[in-house]
């Protein structure tokens, strides 16, 4: 039976209490344990931990590699109780070139490549610390930091790092932790010291003057930032903003007035493939006119080689439309939210953040001092009972050889304490020649004035800035511009958003004929051919033209369906002339059924006539409406019943407009009468008591009104005398003039 007593310890709790009490808790940890670094070391528990487990493995950059099973095995048996692939791939991170500006591990095998491949088993690959780890360590054993136990009780780990080399701005860090998350790019070590240094002297100094040191983020994979210095200083200055990075480039000659863009450096976290794939894209979809072909020629260095169409083609043209249709330009961004000394997570400007780091820099140096001057006072204490030792040789050699006990003995006659007693006792017969005195008294010398100094050096806090600039100048030296790893790799060239390039621009100009069938079948020919030619207008069995024009390849044809609706084609994109073409239906999301209203290219700055069955019209511009999706634009609003009757560019000089109704009447009234409307339903051109319109037209009233007469010579008539029919819009209007067309058309 269970024990009733259970039950007694149970608390009824809202469960919403119980569950927002509990997930707090997780919260908590996520921020303070998992996700975001610290401002001290710059390093999240899992790094810190690896970097531990590799010490007490004494991997040093000196010595043999060791499998980086072992290193995992160690770490979350010892110390971080979690997933091991999970801290396999925080390992491989702190090992790629490409993810770190300074890697803290030197990995042996493979560790993943910038297109984004994984990196092998840990079971098949090695690992040791670099230099830049020990940096990040030194003083480990100097009493700088605190212990505290590790999650099982049986070992300790450091709590922070507390070495001089500045990894939180060195190599940044990244995380999403709950309700908050970090991005913090990195930096140039030399220009992090230089401005360290510039704090040091100048505690007091404004944020913007630490941009005189610091230019900016400086990518492992290089790459240019293109913000302008203002942009750049506001982003430090809150601790929040965003870089704009793009890719390096150049134009390498290919003879003959031909060239190709080299792509040698890309942005920060763009896997390569990724990319290459992206760019190959606008290829396939004909997005890129201009660009011909892709390829990777890349070894260990970065070497992406873009074709353009023709010589022609301008390589800055070029490279702007690739900048904004692909990752070859990216937006990084920075929060510099980090916790600070008192585990407490906040955002920092770029000098908070570099004036944490330096306070507890100080705190290291003064606590590496303490431990110091203790060791010396232990040794001083020990040097003391030897020379007391010396001075009385005989009597000690005496108390040793007669006394059962002689440590107490020793102790009350030359007043020793334990330890010297203790010494005393387990020197050797050797040490006590004449030179060893002469040696331990200088030994005391020279620690009794190193001791002296770091007394000064605990009390001064002038002496501790100066030190610390000094070792700083140190540091600076292993990872100055002028060496291999801390040699600036990424340029900062003020630049302004990547053009909006024109279609038009993008696309060779050639003349098309653009020939369209009843059914909605679309092509186009290669150049102005003769329309008249039989083999020109051939079309599928019970088909026949509806439109046909000359166009060019750099136009956007409108098409106009009986809903009103307008839909956009580009005349580059159109099927070829062999065949018959392409249902049109298959390029816009054409709606409900019927033929096609209009088809005519969108000539720049033209005007044109819309007018619905009903008999009511406006006048629009050939540029509102270009759509820019496949569902098309809705211009004209129809009313219940009515579709769009006829859609007609208007000429240059066109002052009038004539319109006739199925009910065979016609009227002429100024086109000025009609409103210019970017979508809308229209004014009444004609009003009618049965049927609707049949046609209208725009024309210079002085020239007159011309038809066709029909028949095989091609004649026409023009009627010049039309005040019989000028009326004001909206009239009935009258019967058209003798010998106007039967089917009322113009």
């Amino acid at each position: 039976m269970s024990d009733p007593e259970i039950y007694d310890q149970i608390a009824d709790s809202p469960f919403d209490d119980a569950l927002s009490q509990r997930y707090l808790v997780y919260a908590l940890s996520t921020i303070t344990a998992r996700s975001l670094p610290d401002v001290r070391d710059g390093l999240k528990p899992v790094h810190r931990r690896l970097l531990w487990a590799m010490r007490l493995l004494r991997l040093d950059p000196g010595s043999a590699y060791k499998k980086c099973a072992r290193v995992v095995g160690d770490t979350i048996g010892k110390y971080h109780p979690h997933g091991d692939q999970s801290v396999y791939d925080a390992m491989v991170r702190l090992a790629q070139s490409f993810s770190l500006r300074y890697p803290l591990v030197d990995g042996q095998g493979n560790f993943g490549n910038i297109d984004g491949d994984n990196a092998a088993a840990y079971r098949y690959t090695e690992a040791r610390m670099t230099p830049a780890a020990i940096d990040l360590m030194a003083g480990l054993d100097e009493g700088s930091v605190a212990y505290r136990p590790t999650y099982n009780g049986e070992e300790e780990e450091p709590e922070v790092f507390p070495g001089l080399f500045p990894n939180l701005l060195a190599n940044g860090a990244s995380g999403i932790a709950v309700g908050m998350a970090t991005s913090i790019p990195s930096h140039n070590v030399a220009e992090i010291i230089d401005a360290a240094t510039h704090l040091i002297d100048n505690p007091k100094a404004e944020p913007s003057a630490l941009m005189d040191f610091v230019g900016g983020p400086d990518f492992p994979t290089g790459g240019v930032i293109v913000d302008s210095a203002d942009a750049i200083a506001a982003a430090y200055a809150s601790g929040r903003g965003a870089f704009r990075v793009r890719a390096k480039w150049e134009v390498e000659d290919q003879g003959r007035g031909t060239w190709n863009a080299i792509i040698t450096e890309i942005p920060f976290q763009v896997p390569k493939s990724k990319l290459i794939e992206q760019i190959a894209a606008l290829i396939a979809d004909k997005k890129l006119p201009i660009l011909a072909d892709i390829r990777d020629e890349s070894d260990e260095a970065i070497r992406i080689v873009i074709e353009p169409r023709s010589r022609t083609v301008d390589p800055q043209m070029l490279m702007d439309s690739l900048f904004r249709l692909t990752d070859l330009e990216t937006r990084v961004s920075l929060n510099l939210n980090v916790l600070d000394a008192t585990r407490t997570p906040r955002v920092m400007s770029l000098k908070e953040a570099i004036s944490a780091w330096l306070e507890f820099q100080i705190e290291v140096l003064v606590k590496r001092t303490q431990h110091r001057v203790a060791k010396i006072d232990d040794r001083l204490e020990l040097l003391e009972g030897y020379l007391i030792a010396f001075l009385n040789l005989d009597r000690v050699i005496q108390i040793i050889r007669e006394e059962d006990e002689p440590k107490p003995v020793m102790i009350a006659e030359f007043s020793l304490t334990d330890r010297q007693a203790e010494a005393i006792l387990n020197m050797r017969l050797r040490s006590l020649r004449k030179l060893e005195e002469m040696q331990l008294r200088t030994e005391r010398g020279k620690l009794e004035k190193e001791r002296a100094e770091l007394a000064k050096l605990i009390e001064s806090p002038a002496r501790q800035r100066n030190r610390l600039k000094k070792d700083l100048a140190e540091l600076r030296e292993r990872y100055g511009p002028d060496t291999p790893l801390g040699r600036r790799r990424t340029l900062l060239e003020e630049t302004g958003p990547a053009r909006e390039i024109p279609l038009e621009a993008m696309i060779e100009r050639e003349p098309i004929t653009v020939i369209m069938s009843k059914r909605g079948w679309i092509r186009a020919l290669r150049g102005h051919v003769d329309l008249a030619q039989p083999e020109t207008m051939k079309f599928k069995e019970g088909d026949g033209p509806a439109f046909a024009f000359h166009a060019q390849t750099t136009d956007k044809l409108l098409l106009a369906a009986p809903n009103g609706r307008f839909y956009t084609l580009a005349a580059d994109r159109l099927p070829g002339g062999r065949g018959f073409g392409e249902p049109v239906r298959l390029m816009v999301d054409i709606e409900g059924e019927g033929n096609i209203v209009a088809l005519m290219p969108a000539v720049s700055g033209a005007k044109l006539l819309l007018a619905s069955s009903d008999g009511r019209g406006f006048v629009t511009s050939a540029t509102a409406a270009i759509a820019e999706t496949r569902k098309g634009k809705q211009v004209v609003n129809l009313r219940a019943g009515a579709t769009l009757a006829l859609v007609r560019q208007i000429k240059d000089g066109d002052d009038y407009v004539a319109a006739i109704g199925d009910n065979r009447k016609m009227v002429v009234f100024p086109l000025s009468e009609l409103p210019e409307l970017g979508r809308g339903q229209g004014v009444a051109l004609q009003r009618y008591r049965d049927g609707g319109l049949a046609d209208a037209k725009t024309f210079r009233f002085s020239d007159g009104l011309s038809w066709e007469m029909g028949g095989a010579g091609g004649r026409t008539r023009t009627e010049s005398d039309l005040n019989p029919w000028r009326a004001a819009r909206g009239a009935a209007g009258r019967m058209p003039p003798v010998g106007f067309p039967r089917d009322n058309k113009f």
